[in-house]
């Protein structure tokens, strides 16, 4: 009955949301649930949701429901520099099919389908970004079939110069501007987010992160659910970080990024050298102290206990270990080959419930009369001038920036992952500089899916 209701909720939601967008939706999104004389609930198959949008805030979509357009994703045939031959190439295999437990009815996605493989495919946006508008909003679905073990579901934004690209060889060398999405090996889960900075006065281009979210990432990549990642860069310098439309980190460019993108005004003088007379020895022996008469240098740090006596019931005629009176020379064995035979040792059973067995000795306790090697003690040293440090000089690399929103231009969009499992399912890819529409996806698509992939995986557990 709770389920029926549910579903009822979501069903009027949607039909208030489609009546509102009526231009923009192709189908309707319909869930039902329908009781059955078992305890779990049947989860029956609804039509996708296409999202039909003009707008020229949208820089890039793919549904994968138009099957005339898979041809725009273009797998790398490139080989990775510096990789040994056999893993050099990207030969990870990809296809557009219909994951496993899909919820709509012919739904369509970009499934990584290859094991321990080098995967690259990449599709050219629709226009540029070049941040003249604002925010950026990048917006897909990843969802782990398996339980991956090491590997990334990221995507890359790969840097415009305003030539094309031959999506044929992408590699990891590829510039990119972002670098967003999912990543994980053993027990570290991360969600990155990384630029790559131009800087203005030199020219060269430099890595940012954002720092790690504290939100716990791990049931992302286990729970088999379609999750929805979101990224919002905005002209203020803001940035903000969703999964399931729930916030999981944010911050500023200008000083939530590591390392910072304005590099520091003065840097250490590598050429500085510490002066030859210069004391850093805070403090010193005392040059005036002298060895007491009395201090004695022989003496031990242990002594034995003069106090212990022998425990009741050790026996000091036993041996600890005896030979095992079971063993039997190997037939084979030849003495003048591998020596005299001798039974292998084993602990002798009479000591088992005895305090001990054989030479009994006192414990060892510290000497009261141990005063060790005599050292003068430390005093002030007076020519004392600090912890020398080099001296810093300006940056010549430094340069103020106020607006670091405005990245080098995207042209593509790029997936090039390494991956220990397969079946690692991309969806509903969104590129856009209106946040209302990646809510309408997110509200449309993914939210009904979500709902009832959760009621899938529940039912199949009871």
């Amino acid at each position: 009955m709770r389920y029926t209701i549910l579903i009822l909720l979501i069903c009027l939601i949607n039909i208030s949301i489609l009546k509102a967008d009526d231009d923009d939706i192709d189908e309707e999104v319909s869930i039902e649930d329908t009781p059955t004389t078992s305890s779990s609930p049947t989860i029956e198959k609804t039509n996708v949701p296409i999202m039909k949008s003009s707008s020229s805030n949208i820089y890039f979509e793919d549904q994968f429901q138009d099957k005339t357009k898979w041809s725009r994703w273009v797998k790398s045939q490139a080989k990775k520099d510096g990789v040994d031959e056999v893993l050099a190439k990207y030969d990870g295999e990809w296809n557009f099919e219909i994951p496993q437990s899909s919820i709509y009815i012919d739904d369509y996605a970009l499934i990584l389908k290859s094991k321990a493989r080098h995967h690259a495919i990449s599709s050219n946006l629709f226009k540029p970004v070049d941040f003249s508008t604002s925010p950026l909003v990048v917006q897909y679905e990843v969802k782990y079939q398996t339980n991956q073990e090491c590997g990334g579901a990221y995507v890359k934004l790969l840097s415009s110069d305003g030539k094309n690209l031959d999506l044929k060889q992408v590699t990891d060398k590829t510039p990119y501007t972002i670098m967003f999405g999912p990543d994980m090996c053993g027990a570290e889960h991360k969600y990155h987010f990384i630029i790559r900075y131009r800087n203005p006065k030199t020219g060269a281009y430099s890595e940012h992160q954002a720092k790690k979210p504290t939100e716990p990432l791990d049931s992302y990549f286990t729970d088999k659910k379609s999750h929805l990642y979101t990224l919002v860069l905005s002209a203020d310098n803001s940035f903000k970080m969703y999964i399931d439309n729930k916030l999981i980190n944010s911050g500023n460019l200008l000083t939530d990024m590591e390392p910072s993108i304005i590099p520091a005004k003065e840097i250490i003088d590598e050429t500085d050298r510490k002066p030859d007379d210069w004391d850093d020895r805070e403090k010193i022996a005392d040059t005036n102290a002298k060895k007491p008469d009395d201090w004695d240098e022989t003496e031990p740090k242990e002594i034995a206990d003069e106090s212990a006596t022998i425990p009741d019931g050790w026996l000091e005629n036993e041996s600890p270990m005896i030979p095992d009176p079971d063993a039997v020379r190997p037939a084979d064995w030849d003495d003048e080959i591998d020596g005299v035979w001798e039974a292998p040792r084993i602990d002798n059973p009479a000591c088992k419930d005895a305090p001990g067995c054989g030479e009994w000795t006192a414990p060892m306790i510290p000497n009261p009369a141990y005063k060790g090697p005599w050292r003068a003690p430390l005093v002030d040293n007076p020519n004392y001038r600090g912890k020398w440090e080099p001296r810093k000089i300006p940056n010549p690399d430094y340069f103020e920036e106020t607006h670091p929103y405005k990245l080098t231009p995207i042209g593509t969009l790029a997936l090039e992952l390494w991956s220990m499992v397969d079946g690692v399912v991309f969806d509903n890819f969104l590129i856009t500089s209106d946040q209302s529409i990646a809510k309408q996806y997110g509200d449309q698509i993914w939210y009904p899916k979500s709902i009832l992939e959760g009621k899938a995986i529940s039912a199949a557990s009871e």
